[in-house]
Formats: C-alpha cells, structure tokens, sequence
C-alpha cells in the first residue's frame, strides 16, 4: 500500500520542511516530489502537509505517518542488509552536536549498531564550530552539526529551523538594561549569532553565564540567569520562548564527510537522514 521510495520522500519534506530542499538532498526534480507526496497522499486519503507559498508544515495525519514510515523503511533496509550479506567493519569516528545527544541519537545510534556490529564508533560530541575544525582538520570521519551561517552550503542538509531566545518560565528582559546572556565559548555558532543579532540592533548586552556544556547552559537557563539561542525545535523541559528580543533567524543542521571516509559512514549518514525527524523530539 506505501511505496517505501514515497515514503523516504515524505521524510525527506518533513524533515526540511521544503519540497526544493527535499528535491536537493534526494538527487531528483521537484516535481518528483510533488507527485510522490500526492501519491501518498491519494494511499492514505489524508492530507498529508499544509503547504502554501511561503511554507510547508505537517498535519496531524503527516505527524502520524512519520513513526509508521520509519518503521517500514528500517523494516526495507534490515532485509536489504540481510539478503545482501554486505557486513561494514573498522573504526568510524563520528562527531556530533551536544543538541542531538539529548534528543534520540542515541535510539539512531543504537539501531546502526544493531545492524552493523562490527562497525567500532568513536564518538565526539562538540560544539558544532569546534567539530568544523575537527573535520576540516581530518580528525572526524563524519560530522553531524550545525551549519556556519547564511551561505554555508557545505554538507547534506539534516533539518532546518528557527533559532529563538529561551529562558526560565516566567522570566522578562528589562528593555533598558543589558541583555543577560547564557552562551558557549567560542567558536560557538549560537553564541556568534546571538551577539551578532543584538548587535546589529543596537541592543546592549552581558555575558551573565558561560558554558561549554549544553547541559550546563540548560541548568543556568532554568536557574533564570539569562536568555539563551536555541533551535525551536530543541527547547529542553522547563524552559519557554522569551519574546522582546530580535529575530535570531533560522539554523540548519547538516551531514558532513571528510576528505577521506570509511564505508561505514555512508551506511551512518543513511541512518541518520532516515531518522531525522526524530532527532527534534526530545519525548
């Protein structure tokens, strides 16, 4: 009843939330996804996205699907595995952004293992600028981070969002008083963003907490010392949007290889676009 190739389509869509991105990352025309998602659409009698010039969003029955066409595409690729008898094997050093570790990367990781045992996976997890740096530098195989800014192209993109200010329930920035930030050192692409922004407009601002750990950030959030730049899509329990503040604008996060790169890597890659969607649910 549900074209796997349809359905590795719609994760594709929900997961950039664009058919032209979706068109990119899969190597085919627009159109071609357009039909996809009409076909599949016409299987389930369901509309599937709410979608209109500007932007493209899930409907409830779009939400739904998801879990299900994960299901049926891992389902694909264990007996693709299976009758093939392909077995990866050696070191893959992968890096990831501390924002996914707290979100399901973990189940993506788990379910690679499963399928490829013999795979050993080093793993970093860093501030994106700093897993740039890595990679560029040949110390990473594979990295999954946030992308540098505007115009930064380089990679597959995973998923896109929004950035926002976040902070303890409850909490309001004094208009005539500096900002109170919670921000990574550098070379932290949030925190670079953040001050670019205020910057720009002529808003002024303090460093009222610095952190090299995500989790840290969170606790300092929590502890309603400032306001920090976080993915929409990412807002850990017990912190709310804070308004009052500039646009921070939007965030990909996006697949990056090095120079040289093991098998393994693409079958990582593979697992992780497959997954992508999950990777913005932290329940």
């Amino acid at each position: 009843m549900y074209d796997p190739v349809q359905l590795r389509t719609f994760l594709t869509v929900a997961q950039t939330l664009s058919f032209t991105q979706a068109a990119g990352r899969l190597g085919v025309r627009q159109s071609t996804v357009s039909q996809h998602v009409r076909r599949l659409e016409e299987a389930t009698g369901r509309p599937l996205f709410l979608r209109d010039t500007h932007s493209v969003e899930l409907t409830e029955d779009g939400e739904a699907l998801l879990g299900f066409a994960r299901t049926i595409l891992e389902a694909h690729e264990r007996a693709a595995a299976f009758f093939t008898g392909t077995r990866l094997r050696g070191r893959l050093r992968f890096g990831a952004s501390e924002d996914f570790v707290l979100t399901r990367l973990p189940e993506i990781l788990e379910g690679f293992r499963h399928q490829h045992p013999e795979v050993d996976l080093e793993l970093s997890v860093e501030l994106s600028g700093t897993l740039h740096e890595r990679l560029d530098a040949g110390l990473l195989d594979l990295v999954l981070a946030k992308r540098r800014g505007p115009g930064d192209e380089r990679g597959r993109l995973v998923w896109r969002d929004r950035m926002v200010w976040i902070g303890a329930e409850g909490l309001r920035v004094d208009a005539e008083r500096p900002v109170p930030l919670i921000v990574f050192p550098p070379p932290g692409i949030t925190r670079a963003r953040a001050l670019e922004v205020l910057e720009r407009e002529g808003r002024p601002w303090r460093v009222a907490c610095t952190s090299g750990s995500l989790s840290g950030l969170i606790a300092a959030a929590r502890a309603g010392l400032g306001v920090m730049a976080h993915a929409r899509g990412l807002i850990p329990p017990g912190l709310v949007r804070v308004g009052g503040l500039p646009e921070l604008g939007p965030v990909e996060f996006a697949l990056l290889r090095g120079a040289r790169v093991p098998p393994a890597a693409e079958a990582l890659a593979s697992a992780v676009l497959s997954g992508a969607d999950r990777l913005s649910r932290t329940a």
